[in-house]
């Protein structure tokens, strides 16, 4: 396991399977594994851990990374999870989101998309670039019925909340707001929303990109990246209207327990599942 700032910098953060199996007796309510570097190395993600975290853990969990069709989804389905969160799969083949809400239902259908904000000019510049090119994601996105490349949703004049892949090293085009109503069209059950420019920086999560993109659509949001306190966790649900906040280095790193951000989001009135001892 490994935890890094912006996607880059990545450092040991121990074993996997032993640290779900110490969430899971802490009281987390899920867990989230993605392998995000599986897509740019072009292989699969590790089954074999799937299958012995699903032997540990009581609590639900979800696996992304390095998924690209229906089988891999399958796969990891068997193997022990709950649900999958396809991201680069998604964009280069939109239908693999119908597909796996048909076989596994919306609950087990998690898109996650990972944004940076850009300059506008620079991403037209990009979208009519990528707009010309007749590729796979494009033909795959007109056989779902969607526009390859919508017209941007971000709310702001100057920048726009640009989705990317393999592990946030490719810009797409595509506008996160825009994206994240293309794909619960398509059957998405839930949206893990992960801001590139916050991820690891523990200055909090993106308010501005998760509020608007939660606020559209009707399925619900995991906030993911930025959180270094449990206040960080109270403002996005509270500003918000994220169901869910998802935290890492606190917990990796032990700077803040479970059980303790649990006693502080119950006493600032944000409801909480509390574990009894």
């Amino acid at each position: 396991m490994v935890k890094g700032v912006n996607f880059v910098g990545l450092r040991d953060a121990g074993d996997p399977v032993e640290i779900a199996r110490q969430y899971d007796e802490e009281g987390a309510d899920e867990l989230v594994f993605l392998d995000i570097t599986a897509s740019h190395e072009d292989r699969n993600i590790t089954y074999d851990m799937v299958r012995r975290v699903a032997e540990q853990c009581f609590m639900p969990f979800t696996v992304g990374g390095g998924i690209r069709t229906i089988e891999d989804v399958t796969a990891l389905i068997q193997a022990g999870a709950e649900k999958v969160s396809i991201n680069t799969a998604a964009i280069n083949n939109p239908v693999i989101v119908s597909q796996t809400a048909r076989r596994f239902g919306k609950c087990a259908t998690v898109v996650n998309i990972d944004p940076k904000r850009v300059p506008r000019a620079e991403f037209e510049a990009r979208r009519i670039e990528t707009a010309k090119r007749d590729d796979a994601a494009g033909e795959a996105a007109r056989r779902a019925g969607l526009t390859p490349h919508p017209t941007p949703n971000t709310p702001h004049p100057d920048y726009i909340f640009e989705v990317h892949t393999h592990g946030g090293r490719k810009p797409t085009g595509l506008e996160a707001v825009t994206w994240a109503q293309m794909v619960v069209e398509l059957g998405a059950g839930e949206l893990m929303l992960t801001s590139m420019d916050a991820d690891g920086t523990k200055n909090g999560f993106d308010i501005e990109m998760t509020a608007a993109v939660s606020a559209i659509v009707d399925v619900p949001v995991i906030a993911s990246g930025g959180c270094g306190s449990p206040e960080h966790i109270r403002q996005v649900l509270t500003d918000t209207r994220a169901d869910a906040a998802l935290a890492a280095s606190i917990f990796h790193y032990r700077e803040y327990t479970i059980e303790q951000t649990k006693q502080y989001l119950a006493k600032h009135g944000v409801p909480v599942r509390i574990v009894p001892p």
